[in-house]
């Protein structure tokens, strides 16, 4: 598999943990990175990636942003989850749960041919 392929199915889901994570609390964007870095295995994302997926789903309707200006230091800009946005997350859970039976079959059927 070409490298680009490999890379873009890495990321694949990252739209769906971004929502899955702004269901529970809004995030600035720093702080989103390093909560998917730490809460899933083996995630490698960089903040380019989480960025340009929190620009797609702000420009689709399913995230808002807002600045934070009363703060030492820089603003900061938050996001948060909009109705849309929780309509998606409910089609990717869908989406996923479709993907885990596929897997599931997959690996059950393994099992039985595997030498």
């Amino acid at each position: 598999m070409p490298e680009k392929s490999r890379k873009g199915q890495a990321y694949r889901h990252t739209p769906a943990f971004i929502l899955l994570f702004l269901a529970r609390e809004d995030l600035y964007g720093a702080s989103l990175l390093n909560v998917m870095q730490r809460e899933l295995p083996r995630y490698a994302a960089d903040s380019a990636v989480i960025y340009r997926a929190l620009q797609d789903l702000e420009m689709d309707g399913a995230v808002r942003s807002y600045w934070e200006t009363d703060i030492s230091g820089p603003a900061r800009k938050w996001y948060a989850i909009t109705e849309k946005g929780f309509e998606r997350l409910a089609e990717l859970k869908e989406d996923i749960e479709m993907r885990m039976r596929n897997f599931e079959f997959f690996l059950g059927l393994y099992e039985k041919v595997a030498r």
